[in-house]
C-alpha cells in the first residue's frame, strides 16, 4: 500500500539550510541480519535454475522498503525543496573487468521486479559493463581525468552548482539533479570487506547509499539456545536534510521481518 506524505515539513525546510550537501550531514547506521533462512532460500532457487545470489532478494527488499515503507528515503533535494521520487531506481555498484575499478548497472522500477526479472536485468547489464559497454560514464571519467589540477577541481565544483545546487539540467554531460537514481546498492563484501560505512558522493543527489559486507557463521541466541547461524552487516549511509535516524531504523526494521518470507519476492 502506498503512503502518502509531505516531504517538505518544517523540519526538513530548515535541514535543507542547516546542512551543506552532504558533508556535514551524513546519518551511518548498520545492522546485522541473520541470512541462514535467506540463503537456504538463495541455494534451492540456484538448483531449480534461478541465477542469483544473496545480494539479488535485499536489493528488492531495499527497494520495496523505499516504496511502501519509507517513501522519505526515496527524496532528494532541489533548490531548497524536498522532491519526492516517482519511481525507485537502484544504481548497483559492480566490479569491473579489471577488478580495481567499479561500473555501475542502473535497475529502473526495481521495487516492480521479481527475482527472475531482477536477475535477468543484471545478467546482462553487468557483463556490457564488465566488458567496457558503459561508454558515456567511461567518457566522461577520461575527460574529466584528461583536465590538469586545478581545472578539474573547477569543473566538479560548477557542475555540482549547475545540477545539485540550482537544480539544473545539462544535456552534457547529462547530468541532472536526479541522475543517480534512488539510492546505491554496493556489495563489498565480494571483495572481501565484513562491515563498510559508505560515502555519499557529493555531486550526486542521493539520499541513501547502502553496503553488503560478508557473510559469516557466528554464535546467536534463537528460542534461548546458543547455535551457529550465518550473519551479515548490512551498512547505510543516510542525508540528514532529507531524512532521519528514525527513518533508518524503520528501514532496517522492516528487513529484518521480511528476509524471513522470502517467498513472496517470486
Amino acid at each position: 500500500m502506498k503512503h502518502h506524505f509531505d516531504p517538505n515539513n518544517a523540519w526538513r525546510k530548515v535541514a535543507t539550510a542547516i546542512y551543506r550537501k552532504p558533508e556535514d550531514s551524513k546519518i551511518f547506521g548498520t545492522v546485522e541480519l541473520d541470512v541462514t533462512d535467506l540463503e537456504i532460500f538463495v541455494r534451492q532457487k540456484r538448483l531449480e535454475g534461478l541465477k542469483i545470489t544473496l545480494m539479488h532478494p535485499l536489493i528488492l527488499l531495499f527497494a520495496r522498503a523505499l516504496k511502501n515503507e519509507v517513501p522519505q528515503l526515496n527524496c532528494y533535494v532541489r533548490r531548497g525543496r524536498i522532491i519526492a521520487r516517482e519511481q525507485v531506481d537502484v544504481m548497483v555498484s559492480v566490479l569491473q573487468r579489471d577488478g580495481e575499478q567499479l561500473g555501475s548497472v542502473m535497475v529502473p522500477n526495481a521495487d516492480t521486479l521479481t527475482l527472475a526479472g531482477l536477475a535477468d536485468i543484471l545478467a546482462g547489464d553487468v557483463q556490457r559493463t564488465r566488458k567496457g559497454a558503459e561508454k558515456g560514464a567511461t567518457n566522461q571519467k577520461s575527460l574529466l581525468a584528461a583536465l590538469p589540477w586545478p581545472f578539474r577541481g573547477w569543473l566538479i565544483r560548477l557542475l555540482r552548482l549547475f545540477v545539485i545546487d540550482w537544480g539544473l539540467y545539462l544535456p552534457f554531460p547529462g547530468f541532472s539533479a536526479d541522475s543517480f537514481g534512488s539510492f546505491v546498492f554496493s556489495n563489498v563484501g565480494s571483495i572481501g570487506i565484513d562491515i563498510a560505512y559508505p560515502a555519499l558522493m557529493p555531486v550526486s543527489n542521493l539520499a541513501m547509499v547502502v553496503t553488503m559486507g560478508s557473510v559469516q557463521t557466528k554464535p546467536a541466541v534463537v528460542e534461548g539456545q546458543i547455535v551457529p547461524r550465518r550473519l551479515l552487516v548490512m551498512s547505510a549511509a543516510l542525508d540528514h536534510r532529507v531524512v532521519d535516524a528514525s527513518h533508518g531504523g524503520k528501514l532496517f526494521r522492516y528487513l529484518k521481518k521480511a528476509i524471513k518470507d522470502p517467498e513472496a519476492l517470486l
